[in-house]
């Protein structure tokens, strides 16, 4: 029989998306009220995957992934994509060209092993954490490297992706070990 035993901490980071790189400048500083100090930032890049965004944010959309210091606990992931989504409700507008929010802001963790995204849609490969939120594992990390899942978004699969992630793991295995 197994013992139950508290995970180790992960290491947080968001995905951001907007079409206003002063917004993602702006929200990243509100986001070191939740998570801690930034440790690492990716390229911001352009992200024309799809439509979907467009209404909400307008064209010429931005992609930029944030890590922070402070590791935690992997079952605060929940409460972070509630946190998350206020934070997305302060910078929402309601003109007439764009009703909706101006930036989306997508929580995970990473730890040795995977990346964990938060969500709150329901799916066939999500497990619900609560109140209404869901985890996916979108990357597993075996052979040296980050590796796909049938469900991993295409951004995530970046070569600019996987490079931020990988060198987040590196800083996240180094705390580890600095830990103890």
């Amino acid at each position: 029989m197994g013992i139950p035993r508290d995970p180790q901490p992960a290491k947080y980071f968001v995905g951001l998306l907007s079409s206003e790189i002063e917004l993602l400048d702006a929200v990243e500083t509100d986001l070191t009220a939740i998570f801690g100090a930034i440790d690492a930032r990716s390229e911001t890049l352009p992200w024309n995957l799809s439509k979907f965004y467009e209404n909400e944010m307008g064209a010429g959309l931005l992609r930029r992934f944030v890590s922070f210091s402070p590791l935690d606990s992997p079952g605060n992931l929940a409460g972070i994509k509630l946190q998350t989504q206020e934070v997305e409700g302060q910078y929402r507008s309601g003109g007439p060209e764009r009703a909706g929010r101006r930036v989306n802001i997508d929580p995970g963790y990473l730890e040795a092993g995977k990346v964990v995204l938060a969500s709150t849609k329901n799916a066939g490969h999500r497990i619900f954490l609560q109140s209404g939120i869901y985890g996916e594992t979108t990357l597993l990390y075996y052979d040296g490297a980050f590796q796909v899942c049938p469900h991993t978004y295409p951004d995530y699969l970046w070569v600019e992706t996987l490079s931020f992630l990988t060198s987040v793991r590196s800083i996240y295995l180094e705390q580890l070990r600095k830990a103890g």
